[in-house]
């Protein structure tokens, strides 16, 4: 992925200087490996990386320079979404964009959706249009969930900011109201329509940005659909050593993953993202 010297965005919240919650002294090892426990089993690891209950305000020390070339990373993929979206919703929708903010921190932060840690993987508070990123997670998804390459990670921002589209196309708060009253297998099956769709949706943004910004090299595609697999229902609860038991998906399998991003990405159209009407997923 070309993103080297392009514009930033300026929609970045970063925690990751603030004092609070703190690793507990674990090593760079261990605390990937609890890491990769938590996003496995679905198990809140917070306070193994707190040192107790409840969660602080993220990171504390000086950046890392790994640290701030995840920021700038991060910012230009952002500013690439914003742009993106800007110009589909009005051109495809009719409608004005108006961009999330994206939180960065270290260990553990708060939300209005609740505590944040790297054990909770990154998310979208649709409270306060936020995305919450612990730009560690990219070390995970690279070494212990085996998505190599900058497009993975650009997959994951564009999966986020997908929620925010969403969000602000109101389907993410009727599905959510529809979930509250559904059984936990009903609730399940909605949220992995809503995830599907965040794929197709992040498939539309790497079309887009391809053709416009000419930012897609050899291999991106093949880097997020790898991420995709990678993080299917399917293969994590397989990795963690659990028999996949489908009733229990929330996000898709990772063929449904790839397959949704793949048409978003082939069809360059939120049309073609309505996972909600979908006979077969």
């Amino acid at each position: 992925m070309r993103w080297q010297g392009r514009r930033g965005s300026r929609n970045i919240e970063d925690r990751r200087r603030m004092s609070g919650g703190r690793a507990g002294g674990i090593g760079i090892g261990g605390l990937l490996a609890i890491l990769a426990i938590g996003y496995f089993l679905g198990v809140d690891v917070t306070p193994m990386l707190t040192g107790g209950p409840g969660i602080g305000t993220s990171g504390g020390g000086e950046l890392t320079e790994a640290d701030r070339r995840a920021g700038e990373f991060v910012s230009v993929t952002l500013a690439d979404t914003e742009e993106i979206w800007a110009e589909i919703f009005s051109r495809e929708l009719g409608q004005r964009y108006e961009p999330a903010t994206l939180v960065l921190f270290k260990a553990a932060t708060q939300s209005p959706c609740g505590g944040a840690s790297g054990a909770t993987g990154p998310f979208y508070c649709p409270l306060d249009r936020k995305a919450y990123l612990d730009t560690q997670f990219f070390t995970t998804l690279a070494q212990r969930l085996e998505a190599k390459g900058d497009f993975a990670a650009a997959y994951v921002v564009a999966h986020e900011i997908a929620h925010h589209v969403q969000n602000e196309l109101g389907i993410l708060g009727e599905a959510n109201k529809i979930r509250q009253g559904s059984s936990e297998a009903q609730s399940n099956a909605i949220s992995v329509r809503i995830e599907l769709q965040a794929d197709c949706l992040s498939g539309v943004w790497a079309r887009h940005a391809g053709e416009r910004f000419g930012s897609l090299e050899p291999g991106d595609i093949g880097e997020a659909m790898n991420a995709a697999r990678q993080i299917g229902d399917d293969t994590l609860q397989r990795n963690a050593g659990r028999r996949p038991m489908p009733h229990t998906f929330t996000h898709g399998t990772s063929e449904q993953r790839q397959r949704w991003f793949a048409q978003g990405y082939e069809s360059g159209s939120v049309a073609a993202c309505d996972t909600f009407s979908a006979n077969a997923l």
